[in-house]
């Protein structure tokens, strides 16, 4: 990216938009598990729906119908089925309920998921540093979990399944983009993304009922569509060595919107264990942008 389309302020403002986007969705999509009793696949495929709607404007600037051109339609189609299961298992974890504190922090191990899987599956060379900064990555998601005390329960691991399933997305967005356009992907994942969640939602069916749940709704899709707009924004305008660490901001801005709307406050060794996972994660990126480029 050249210098004079590198926007700083810009840039981190449209990052810093989608953390607090986010930590509205993911508040609202408790709300209507926890206080309506809507199950997660439900909240899910609305959610998602009225995004779609939501963002289709957008989705016209990028031509569709060029954008649709690809040689690689099953991958694309595998590509969203594994951003679906993420969605699922999150919002079911939302839905327990996890803690939105615990289920932040340990999403935030979806990078660490990535090295493993480009060491694996894309046969790229980690190296030992990259490594080392994974495994103490997952030390961190340890401290947070605490899968040895007596109040363990299995539901946290859901949050870590999430991870690992959009850390396989992200894994094949980077296979298939030597091939097609970012417009491809985003228009793939736009209109694949509702059908899926269709059919997830189909076997436990439930009409939402009343003027305050569909509300809850609306707002949870509508911001949903801007979190997705803003972060295309924030690449878009600054440098992505530049914006990926206001991403980190997610973890504040949820924690709080917590401990709004459900009083959560979290224990002392969140902070320990998001620390060292963000602290890995930065490593990482940095290690990343010093490779030559081929």
């Amino acid at each position: 990216m050249n210098s004079h389309n590198h926007h700083p302020i810009q840039g981190a403002s449209w990052m810093l938009a989608a953390g607090f986007a986010f930590a509205v969705v993911n508040s609202l999509a408790q709300v209507a598990s926890i206080n309506f009793g809507l199950s997660s696949t439900i909240v899910a495929l609305i959610q998602y729906a009225i995004a779609l709607v939501v963002i289709l404007p957008y989705l016209k600037t990028l031509g569709i119908r060029r954008s649709l051109r690809t040689q690689h339609l099953g991958m694309h189609v595998f590509r969203v089925f594994l951003s679906v299961i993420g969605i699922q298992l999150w919002l079911w974890a939302l839905a327990y309920p996890v803690p939105i504190w615990q289920g932040i922090a340990l999403l935030m191990t979806s990078p660490l998921f990535a090295t493993v899987g480009s060491g694996l599956f894309l046969k790229e060379r980690v190296g030992f540093a990259r490594w080392g900064a994974t495994l103490t990555g997952f030390l961190g998601a340890m401290i947070i979990l605490q899968p040895w005390a007596s109040d363990f329960s299995w539901a946290t691991l859901l949050p870590v399944g999430a991870a690992f399933f959009w850390a396989c997305y992200s894994l094949m967005v980077k296979k298939l983009s030597s091939d097609d356009s970012p417009s491809t992907m985003v228009v793939y994942l736009l209109i694949l993304i509702t059908p899926f969640n269709l059919l997830l939602a189909v076997p436990d069916w439930q009409t939402p009922v009343g003027g305050q749940l569909w509300l809850v709704l609306i707002v949870a899709g509508v911001m949903t569509a801007l979190a997705q707009w803003a972060i295309v924004k924030a690449y878009s305008v600054a440098d992505a060595s530049f914006v990926q660490p206001f991403d980190h901001a997610k973890l504040p801005l949820n924690v709080l919107a917590g401990w709004l709307v459900f009083s959560w406050v979290p224990p002392g060794r969140l902070w320990l264990g998001a620390a060292i996972i963000i602290a890995s994660v930065a490593f990482i990126t940095h290690w990343e942008t010093k490779k030559p480029t081929k």
